[in-house]
């Protein structure tokens, strides 16, 4: 959500930011709304004026024995108008707000600008493919021959996109997922987080899921929603608070399972576990100092890279183009890890620093030291990591020729010393 001052003071950055983004300009209509809720405001307020002044008058008439009637009118008439023109204040104040609510970020002016991926920028990579003695399979091959990944099941309780895991992948998800998040507890200072995966309507907004994506998500009685991603419960956790700079930053982790209708994925990868409507996540959400928040979220695009160095898995990291950076964010480092049976790059997690511009629809502030007033927070989020696709990059790049899997050194101890899948 975008400061309304920021705009008038600077309609020319705000209109290059949209075109940045592929949208037309739009201060001057911001403005426009603004200036009809001020100009509501100050008519309220000099008809407060008035009626106080009136009331005054009848205080004083009565006081006198004078008949006050004239006045007592007045009043009655100011009070009428001034309920009216109220109702037309809060209409414009809200045009105003939906408005404000229902465009994008501006990206910051090092993101590369373009009008989809291909217009992404790769910034490093790490580590080598693997030296398969074998033809490299997919990791859904690989994991219906071993009889322990299975789609047709989970489709005859569940309908597509899911899947079922048992036996040893579904402990190497759990085994991924406690790694992840004792590595970030453990080593990066995270603090583990288990949070609601049902959130209200209001903070599904907070995070600018709402309203304008709500087909991709999953609506449940009563307004409540499943969160496609932790993101949406940790950062609506400073919702509505005042920090102390002190505190700054805080980080939090959470594994949880994540919820996505998939709405504009039609065609998309419709086999295997790429792209599903649940899926397992540990997250990353850091509450941050403005004047630091582009330290912080370099800070945690390494805390997830070094899940895969853990891991010996080859990866590049890209910035994300103008038009291809999600809703919220203002800067995007997308990690992407190399599946050989798809012999190519795939986005594993998506680590991006949103500004103030989730804080400001959720009022997140914090107070300065040794200042008065407060400020708005950064926020920042990212997958560290997507527990399904890191399982799917294991089986990929770990293969072998006989179509058992080996286990990551790494995940030995949480497999029970398992050295071999199949």
């Amino acid at each position: 959500m975008f400061d309304i001052k920021w705009i008038r003071d600077n309609p020319e950055a705000f209109d290059a930011g949209l075109g940045k983004r592929g949208l037309a300009p739009l201060a001057a209509q911001m403005i426009a709304l603004d200036s009809n809720r001020r100009a509501a405001q100050t008519t309220l307020q000099d008809l407060q004026r008035r009626r106080n002044e009136a009331s005054k008058a009848i205080g004083a008439a009565k006081s006198r024995g004078e008949d006050a009637a004239a006045e007592m009118a007045e009043v009655q008439g100011l009070k009428e108008a001034f309920q009216k023109l109220e109702a037309e204040e809060r209409e414009h104040a809200q045009a105003l707000n939906t408005a404000l609510a229902a465009y994008p970020n501006t990206p910051n002016e090092d993101v590369p600008e373009g009008a989809d991926e291909a217009a992404n920028v790769e910034i490093r990579r790490w580590g080598e493919k693997p030296e398969l003695s074998a033809e490299a399979r997919q990791h859904f091959e690989l994991g219906e021959a071993l009889g322990l990944m299975d789609f047709e099941r989970a489709a005859k309780i569940s309908g597509a996109r899911f899947v079922v895991l048992s036996g040893a992948l579904a402990r190497l998800e759990r085994a991924l997922a406690g790694f992840m998040l004792d590595l970030h507890t453990g080593e990066f200072g995270y603090t583990e987080v288990a949070p609601p995966i049902l959130v209200r309507e209001n903070a599904a907004f907070g995070t600018g899921n709402l309203p304008k994506f709500a087909e991709d998500l999953f609506k449940t009685v009563d307004d409540y929603w499943l969160i496609p991603t932790a993101e949406m419960p940790l950062t609506n956790l400073v919702a509505g608070d005042i920090l102390e700079e002190a505190d700054l930053p805080l980080r939090f982790t959470a594994y949880t399972p994540c919820f996505r209708a998939e709405a504009g994925a039609a065609g998309k990868d419709t086999r295997g576990m790429i792209r599903q409507h649940q899926f397992g996540k540990v997250e990353l959400v850091s509450i941050a100092h403005p004047d630091r928040s582009d330290e912080e979220h370099e800070r945690m695009t390494d805390c997830a890279e070094e899940v895969l160095r853990r891991l010996d898995l080859h990866y590049r990291t890209v910035v994300l183009s103008t038009g291809d950076m999600g809703f919220s964010a203002r800067k995007t480092f997308d990690i992407e890890v190399w599946l050989p049976g798809q012999d190519t790059f795939r986005e594993i997690s998506s680590c991006s620093n949103c500004g103030d511009f989730q804080a400001r629809r959720m009022n997140g502030r914090f107070r300065p030291d040794g200042a008065k007033g407060t400020h708005f927070v950064h926020t920042l989020n990212g997958s560290g990591l997507a527990v399904g696709r890191t399982l799917v990059a294991i089986l990929e790049n770990y293969q072998n020729p006989d179509g058992s899997i080996s286990v990551p050194e790494i995940l030995r101890p949480r497999m029970g010393g398992m050295e071999r899948i199949g």
